[in-house]
């Protein structure tokens, strides 16, 4: 007989947690539970952040932020909508989710009444047998509210790890955004101490469980985020299939975004795609590929300079292509206004686009660099390695979890975080050396294949369900 979960996200599909929902629930489908889904939607149907196109297949029960986000335009307190528009983990200037600390107790609570009738819709007819809610949020207030006798497994992403650790460090010195810190840590660590089990994405967060929440780490099952295999594989292309891609993404379609400016104002002639070819062989030149959002955990700035400085001792040309920055937001310096002022060329920014175009990106591209600090986990990172695509990562927070862990069977490289360095001597290393890339490419593929699938990961997510049901 299936049992019932329903699992709660309190943001618009937009990052990596949404992508963590959507096939684990397909995965826990396929092993027996039934899923639905409480979560917040943007935009009309079929865009990328409405819910239920997001998650079809799914039975969603959707927070429509659509005039919430019209509110905002007229003025008006997004968060004081009938429908509030959810804050965020991160802080960023004139966002119209602004982080949580900057919301009073009086709004948290009209965001906990407002989830009421959701999660319990979502909980109901028939009961679930177990809530899994995503990051921590009001949705957990409210689940404790009209469905208190079901058992709450709390999935951290992270992001929320990161928040509470900043306030922790600015210990009330943030200024205005960071007011109601206090409260909401206060908050956030009651329902993680009220959760029947928690899951961390890696070993670092399942220390930052004790260190920031103040609970025995031991609580916290470690299960890392998984693959689609079957989207992200090896794939081989000519020159010509690479080229053609190229031409799609950054010339005919184009979506790189400068600041203050929408997408497509960035855009490429076909003559600048000549950088795309080894001038000497005619064939496809190696590319360095960043994915990702513009905050400044993931260090774009650094890597654009240490790119700079990689350069001149690359044995060939190498692109550097820049794959994401959702269009409007960024943290710090905008990457795109770094690499024009200092004139840091042959480098390419490509825009925000649909997770199911990575893989052909990943196919297209020879090196990932992310040089992160403070990744959860870094589920982009095993994607690359999925398609055999070796990858360049800080050696902290996730991907020493992942990456070369087997000291016989590197996988990719591990920098030094921050040093701009460390992290161009690993660009030259991979570039200049074809064999040394190859090999750590299918180490890493080995890897994935092993210890990533997602119907594993669903098995071993099932196991904490039940272990939260018998804990009550």
């Amino acid at each position: 007989m299936s049992r019932q979960v329903t699992m709660g996200l309190l943001f618009y599909p937009r990052g990596g947690s949404a992508q963590v929902v959507r096939y684990l629930a397909r995965a826990l489908e396929r092993s027996g539970w039934t899923t639905r889904l409480a979560c917040g939607s943007l935009g009309e149907p079929g865009e990328r952040t409405h819910a239920q196109s997001f998650f079809a297949g799914m039975e969603v029960s959707g927070a429509d932020y659509r005039a919430a986000l019209q509110a905002a335009s007229a003025g008006k307190d997004p968060i004081a909508e009938p429908v509030p528009m959810h804050p965020s983990y991160e802080d960023r200037a004139d966002a119209v989710d602004r982080i949580f600390t900057a919301v009073t107790p009086e709004l948290g609570e009209h965001l906990v009444s407002a989830w009421e009738p959701l999660i319990e819709a979502a909980g109901s007819a028939p009961s679930a047998d177990v809530l899994h809610l995503h990051h921590l949020t009001p949705i957990h207030e409210a689940a404790a509210r009209v469905l208190a006798d079901v058992p709450v497994v709390t999935h951290l992403h992270g992001t929320e790890l990161k928040m509470i650790d900043r306030a922790e460090r600015l210990r009330g010195e943030g200024g205005e955004n960071w007011r109601y810190a206090e409260h909401w840590l206060a908050q956030m660590r009651k329902w993680a101490a009220r959760s029947d089990r928690l899951i961390v994405i890696s070993p670092h967060d399942q220390e930052e469980v004790g260190r920031l929440l103040g609970l025995d780490p031991s609580t916290a099952t470690w299960i890392p985020n998984g693959v689609d295999l079957e989207r992200f594989d090896r794939v081989e292309l000519t020159t010509d299939e690479r080229m053609t891609r190229w031409q799609r993404w950054l010339v005919d379609e184009p979506q790189g975004w400068r600041e203050g400016a929408d997408a497509g104002s960035v855009a490429y002639a076909e003559a600048d795609l000549e950088r795309f070819v080894d001038d000497e062989t005619g064939e496809a030149a190696p590319v360095l590929l960043f994915v990702g959002r513009f905050t400044e955990v993931k260090r774009i700035p650094l890597l654009l300079r240490a790119y700079a400085r990689a350069k001149a001792s690359f044995v060939r040309r190498a692109p550097l292509v820049i794959w994401g920055g959702f269009p409007g937001e960024w943290e710090g310096e905008h990457p795109h206004t770094v690499a024009e002022r200092e004139g840091i060329e042959d480098v390419f920014f490509l825009g925000w686009r649909g997770h199911s175009e990575l893989g052909e990106g990943l196919a297209c591209s020879d090196v990932m660099v992310m040089p992160s600090i403070n990744e959860s986990f870094g589920q982009v990172f095993v994607e690359a390695m999925a398609c055999a695509v070796p990858v360049i990562a800080a050696n902290a927070g996730g991907p020493p979890s992942f990456i070369n862990v087997d000291p016989d069977r590197p996988n990719g490289w591990l920098v030094e975080p921050d040093s701009l360095e460390s992290l161009a001597a690993a660009m030259v290393e991979a570039v200049n050396n074809p064999a040394t890339r190859a090999e750590r490419a299918a180490n890493g593929y080995e890897v994935t294949r092993r210890d990533y699938s997602w119907d594993t990961l669903a098995e071993r997510t099932a196991d904490v369900y039940d272990e939260a049901i018998a804990a009550r």
